[in-house]
């Protein structure tokens, strides 16, 4: 069973206090995987959200049959998977791969979702949270893309 002390390490819990931490316990299950294994491909029903207690993972994305690149990482206490908080009828917009061993808690969407609509607060508080690590991943790639078209060689010329 997971600990209320492994889910103060967790980014989008750090938030709430150990009461409502004991109410996420009933609901994780804990995977692990290898280097190199997928969690989840692009287009695949988004059915659970994870936090990654060890490891790192890579998100993908693939542009052409042969070209695939990297967009991100997710560090140990990070969360992905955010399309299962969105309808049920949701997918995931990347490829996840794990580049090293790794252990992630993973919710079942529909039990998360339960639990943030039954209690209010602990719903608000996670979804604040959750928002703010949303925000801050969207202004470091809009800064990484804004920098690539700073550095264009056709940009520069317009600029």
């Amino acid at each position: 069973m997971v600990s209320i002390e492994d889910l103060k390490d967790s980014v989008d819990l750090t938030h709430l206090t150990d009461d409502m931490l004991e109410r996420f316990t009933s609901i994780i299950d804990v995977l692990r995987f290898e280097e190199d294994d997928i969690v989840f491909r692009e287009g695949d029903p988004a059915e659970r959200f994870y936090i990654l207690k060890y490891g790192k993972i890579l998100l993908e994305k693939k542009i052409s049959e042969k070209i695939s690149f990297a967009i991100g990482a997710i560090k140990p206490g990070y969360s992905f998977g955010w399309s299962a908080m969105l309808n049920d009828r949701a997918s995931y917009s990347t490829r996840t791969v794990c580049a090293e061993p790794c252990q992630v808690f993973s919710f079942r969407a529909a039990k998360l979702k339960a639990l943030l609509s039954e209690e209010p607060q602990i719903g608000y508080l996670f979804m604040q949270q959750l928002l703010e690590v949303v925000k801050t991943r969207l202004d470091h790639r809009t800064s990484q893309f804004v920098t690539v078209l700073r550095n264009h060689p056709d940009i520069e010329n317009l600029i």
